[in-house]
């Protein structure tokens, strides 16, 4: 059974002791299995009172975060691989000490808008690092998720092929492909059909709609999007995404271009969520089972 999760940002725009203390509870309150914390700001964080507060609460979590231009593991220059290699393993230690299940995000490029296309040798890179930190992070049974975003945000993975093109050249069985609706709404020609293509590969998945507001009020066909998922037997996290000016900050707000309210309510937003979530699951359930249901006698 999938577990449903929302993201942080839709609560709080860092993560202070007060503000994880907070996060948390409210993601508790409302019946989400998990949290995915952002680690935008990896110093921010206390691991040990995250770790607690998850505990006190009885939800898990996820990390997910995007490498910057002075970690760049695509890249062909030696200083910043080494800097992104050391990034991710910090990372990995982070959802470790917490026991998040998977550091998903922008784990292979800086996460930026690019100039120019991306190289060979800049793949080649990407996947020799990635290759060493799935190594680390197997050991302490931890998933990476390669997020496929839009080309706005990266040179590398802009579709789920490609994404699945890499974790077959890493060749871990803990990297999987993270796909998020609003990033394949951009950029993908099918979006039912790119999920049944992942198949296996898919390992982390996020919702939201067109403008990233509530769920079912842009101009994506969600229905189509959750029976493709049950019908692929997906049965990882699905962890809503949602961002408003009426919460983050800089840098985000000027990375995403995040620039009006979508919503002034996190509470009733992800209530939202959750309700819309779990009713969009078991309704394309019920239609993979309308063939049985339609045998004649």
């Amino acid at each position: 059974m999938n577990k449903l999760g929302v993201h942080a940002f839709v609560w709080e725009k860092g993560w202070s002791r007060e503000e994880a203390a907070r996060a948390i509870g409210k993601t508790a309150e409302l019946g989400f299995d998990l949290i995915e914390i952002s680690i935008m700001d990896p110093a921010a964080v206390d691991t040990a009172h995250t770790r607690a507060e998850l505990d006190k609460a009885g939800i898990g979590a996820t990390f997910s975060f995007g490498l910057d231009a002075a970690a760049d593991i695509s890249s062909t220059d030696p200083d910043k691989i080494r800097a992104g290699e050391a990034t991710l393993g910090r990372a990995v230690a982070m959802a470790r000490d917490i026991g998040a299940t998977h550091v998903a995000g922008i784990l292979f490029s800086a996460f930026q808008k690019y100039a120019v296309p991306t190289t060979s040798d800049g793949v080649k890179n990407a996947v020799g690092v990635l290759q060493r930190v799935a190594e680390t992070a197997a050991r302490s049974g931890i998933t990476l998720g390669l997020e496929v975003v839009n080309r706005y945000e990266t040179n590398v993975l802009n579709t789920a092929s490609q994404g699945v093109e890499m974790c077959r050249r890493i060749g871990a069985p803990n990297v999987k492909v993270h796909l998020d609706v609003y990033h394949m709404n951009i950029e993908e020609s099918d979006i039912q059909q790119a999920i049944l293509e992942t198949g296996p590969h898919l390992g982390y998945f996020h919702t939201g709609d067109s403008h990233r507001g509530y769920m079912g009020s842009g101009s994506i066909d969600l229905a189509g999007v959750f029976r493709a998922l049950v019908k692929s037997g997906y049965a990882g996290p699905i962890t809503f995404e949602s961002f408003s000016s009426r919460v983050v900050g800089q840098p985000l707000e000027g990375i995403l271009g995040i620039w009006r309210n979508l919503w002034e309510d996190g509470q009733d937003l992800a209530s939202h969520a959750l309700m819309y979530t779990r009713a969009q699951l078991k309704a394309a359930k019920e239609a993979q089972k309308q063939a049985a249901r339609s045998r004649l006698p």
